[in-house]
């Protein structure tokens, strides 16, 4: 018997993130355990389960040796891996403040899902050899300022909320659009950036993207039919949004992304004849992209996804902007 893998988890028939993210609309109902069982571990993690990617999807030798594209892509790996890992132990908080089945089976295997990114991008590091035994510290060096002032004020805001305030809808509002929402473009542009230069990187960026999908449709549709049924939370969901969107304001995140973009920029020049006729998106190659320009379009990304998921909770796009 061929079990039947859902359209949205399969490796071949996913759409993108941001398409994905967009225009996907998922229940935790739909997506409960059984649903993660089949359609996760049966159909994204096929063959991907160790590291994240096939064995037809290599780390070429260039990604092994010393120098700007592999710093960028040390960097990034390093940040996301303890990012996901904070990310898994504030999701404990949603699985325990969960009002329901449903969103205790969703929010379980979210868990799951962001310790495997976690478990995925450190594995990843060892490939790009980083030295097991030094591993732990060249993620702490190179991810310390990241983590304290980027990753530990927006985990922090989202645990006020679920676990301090006891407010699980507003947990989750936060977790969706603050959190997911402003960090799911990103990880679509890497994707887009690895995926001939490292066909593994590209490979577990693509991994993370389906589930990320998932993460931000089902959180959308909570919070939707939460408005929904009690129309009089609103004004406390929008003061949330609010507070989010101040704490992202003062977050120095570009900072952070545009120091990756220039060792990536001095890196893929360097390996320019492996990607001379690449396009990011149709029309624009990435060798003619600059750092601004990949981070402008990640923030374009952004109000793109986010007005679309503000739009299907039944909140007017313009009266909140994240970034």
């Amino acid at each position: 018997m061929t079990t039947e893998i859902p359209v949205e988890t399969g490796w071949d028939t996913a759409p993108g993130l941001l398409d994905g993210a967009m225009n996907l609309n998922l229940t935790p109902e739909q997506c409960d355990l059984a649903y993660w069982l089949r359609g996760v571990a049966q159909g994204t993690l096929l063959g991907r389960v160790e590291t994240g990617h096939s064995a037809a999807e290599p780390t070429p030798d260039h990604m092994r040796e010393p120098g700007p594209l592999r710093d960028a892509l040390v960097m990034e790996l390093a940040c996301r891996s303890v990012a996901e890992t904070e990310a898994t132990k504030v999701l404990a908080h949603y699985v325990a403040a969960a009002p329901g089945a449903p969103e205790l089976e969703f929010f379980a295997t979210q868990l799951i899902d962001e310790a495997r990114h976690a478990m995925v991008f450190r594995k990843h590091l060892l490939e790009l050899a980083v030295p097991e035994a030094e591993l732990p510290a060249v993620i702490e060096r190179v991810s310390a300022d990241y983590t304290r002032e980027v990753v530990d004020p927006i985990l922090d805001f989202a645990l006020r909320a679920v676990r301090d305030e006891g407010d699980f809808i507003g947990g989750v509002a936060v977790f969706t659009i603050v959190i997911e929402g402003v960090l799911a473009p990103a990880a679509e542009l890497s994707e887009r950036k690895w995926n001939v230069l490292d066909p593994a990187a590209g490979a577990i960026a693509r991994g993370a993207s389906i589930d990320e999908i998932r993460h931000l449709s089902v959180g959308s549709t909570i919070v939707r039919d939460h408005l929904l049924k009690h129309p009089e939370y609103r004004p406390r969901l929008m003061d949330i949004l609010e507070r989010g969107r101040k704490l992202w304001e003062g977050i120095p995140d570009r900072r952070y992304v545009l120091e990756r973009e220039e060792l990536f920029q001095a890196g893929m020049r360097q390996h320019a004849a492996l990607i001379q006729e690449y396009e990011v998106f149709p029309g624009r190659r990435l060798l003619d992209t600059t750092p601004e320009e990949r981070y402008a379009l990640a923030e374009r990304w952004t109000d793109q996804m986010a007005d679309s998921r503000f739009a299907y909770m039944g909140i007017d796009p313009a009266v909140m902007r994240i970034v």
